[in-house]
């Protein structure tokens, strides 16, 4: 197992608060309703969608680092 690059640790999370960031900045109304609409989703849809999610960042990643 490679040792862990805390360099490339730190780099992958501001990459992460910079495409976080980006749909509140460019079009706020359009987040906020965004926000709402997953407010009103059940447990059970929350977390089949956080689970893709994982799934399929981690699959690019695995792609992007081979």
């Amino acid at each position: 197992m490679p040792e862990l690059d805390w360099q490339d640790l730190f780099a992958a999370f501001a990459l992460y608060l910079v495409f976080e960031g980006l749909m509140p900045a460019l079009a706020p109304a359009r987040f906020r309703e965004s926000v709402r609409t997953l407010a009103d989703l059940d447990d059970r849809t929350l977390r089949v969608i956080g689970l893709a999610s994982m799934i399929g960042g981690a699959l690019l990643l695995s792609w992007a680092r081979s």
